[in-house]
């Protein structure tokens, strides 16, 4: 959620620095960079110092570095930029223009610019490559006023807020990635963001590109799309849908224990989808919504490239022909966090997918690692190949989104996410504000 509106609702409820294994032993040592920049692929950056600042006063923070991909958000709707390969992408309630080629598309200082025609309306943007900044879309229709929207950049990762209290969540990395290595059977990743400001907005990754299948975890896109619809005024919660037996799957959930055919409120069935990871809601929604292609397009428009939904739940025919559901660690946490900084959804929709995810009944894991009463709301996936839990933990004052993502045998990485969980807490809580010593 935006900052103005993170202590009203923290009581409901980046610049990435991926760590390779080879840093462990460097892990500790990275508490101590608090002047320096962002961090980068490898770790935190360090930029020559200037040759002279004023005496107390700290130098001005290097400038965050730019993506290749980002999007504005702004009410409704959202604009994808690929400055690499010259595509945007308009997605609102008023309609979805796909992607589009720009070949004319102008990047230069971190900001990419242009216009496009399709279908007779013309958008002509300015958007920079930097997250957190400010760009703007101006749709322009015959006999019609244009249209200006205005909006936050969002990138994945997103910049730090302050990059200096975003150095003191580096040590993190170096205990997850020991994890991660004692994970022999389990190839695991895990994606970590600040959401309360306390490491200044920073995210931290080990492994943050592993791209195992996603289970149950893609539901969660599913649900985003819906509740994106509602938004727009599409659709409402207490509208019914048709479940027929020929929806009925097993698996884990609910509703296939009821009698069909019954109609199902739009609300229940998204409230199942995450409570109890009901393969028939998920399923019965996908129909709803227009097949896979909607949720892709949701996927696609937030610019979350090792995402995908191309098959339906239980549907193991497909699974066969190599139709799959996959994700990443950073693909999940880019999807927390613009729900929680009301980036795709409104405060309203937000706060009600929160909440399903503090109902989820699947605690196994996240909640299992974490001492009784500790507040979270999550969402688990598990293949007899994978094994994840993502969400947020929702301490106050330390309010974390986290994914942790396994692939391997699922009994083994169920432990390791519980290992991951609790290891991100304790450094939540440690005291000298997450300062671990060694």
């Amino acid at each position: 959620m935006r900052k103005s509106d993170k202590r009203r609702s923290s009581s409901l409820l980046g610049n990435s620095a991926r760590v390779p294994l080879k840093w462990l032993t460097a892990a500790v040592a990275l508490a101590v960079l608090a002047t320096t920049g962002p961090a980068t692929a490898d770790g935190p950056g360090r930029e020559p110092a200037a040759e002279s600042h004023e005496p107390g006063v700290d130098p001005t923070p290097e400038r965050p570095p730019t993506s290749e991909v980002s999007w504005l958000s702004f009410p409704g709707g959202v604009f994808a930029v690929d400055s690499l390969g010259h595509t945007v992408r308009y997605r609102a309630c008023d309609g979805d223009t796909g992607r589009v080629a720009d070949p004319t598309m102008r990047v230069a200082a971190g900001v990419a610019s242009g216009a496009v025609v399709v279908g007779g309306t013309a958008y002509r943007y300015r958007v920079p490559l930097v997250g957190r900044s400010e760009g703007t879309l101006e749709v322009i229709q015959r006999h019609r006023p244009p249209t200006t929207l205005t909006g936050v950049v969002v990138t994945s990762p997103q910049p730090p807020t302050d990059p200096v209290e975003g150095a003191r969540l580096f040590p993190l990395s170096g205990q997850l990635a020991r994890v991660v290595a004692d994970a022999s059977l389990n190839p695991a990743g895990v994606t970590v963001r600040d959401l309360s400001g306390r490491y200044g907005d920073q995210q931290i990754a080990v492994n943050g590109s592993l791209r195992p299948k996603a289970a149950s975890v893609i539901k969660l896109w599913i649900l985003v799309e819906l509740l994106r619809r509602v938004d727009c005024g599409q659709v409402a919660l207490d509208d019914g849908v048709l479940v027929t037996p020929e929806d009925v799957v097993g698996g884990t959930g609910q509703l296939q224990f009821e009698t069909f055919p019954q109609v199902v409120t739009l609300h229940r069935l998204a409230q199942y989808l995450i409570k109890y990871s009901d393969n028939v809601a998920a399923n019965v929604l996908i129909t709803y919504l227009g097949g896979f292609a909607p949720v892709n397009a949701l996927i696609d428009s937030m610019n979350q490239r090792s995402t995908i939904l191309a098959r339906r739940m239980l549907d193991s025919a497909a699974a066969q022909r190599g139709e799959e559901n996959y994700t990443s660690p950073d693909d999940v946490v880019s999807l927390l966090g613009a729900v929680w900084d009301g980036e795709i959804l409104t405060p309203a929709s937000r706060d009600l997918m929160i909440g399903f995810m503090r109902e989820q009944t699947l605690n196994t894991k996240i909640p299992a690692a974490l001492p009784q009463g500790v507040p979270v709301a999550h969402k688990t996936g598990d293949l007899p190949d994978a094994s994840h839990d993502v969400g947020y933990y929702l301490i106050p004052g330390t309010e974390t989104a986290v994914a942790f993502l396994t692939a391997g045998p699922m009994a083994t990485g169920d432990e390791t996410v519980r290992r991951m969980a609790r290891t991100v807490y304790d450094f939540l809580v440690t005291p000298v504000d997450g300062a671990v010593e060694e």
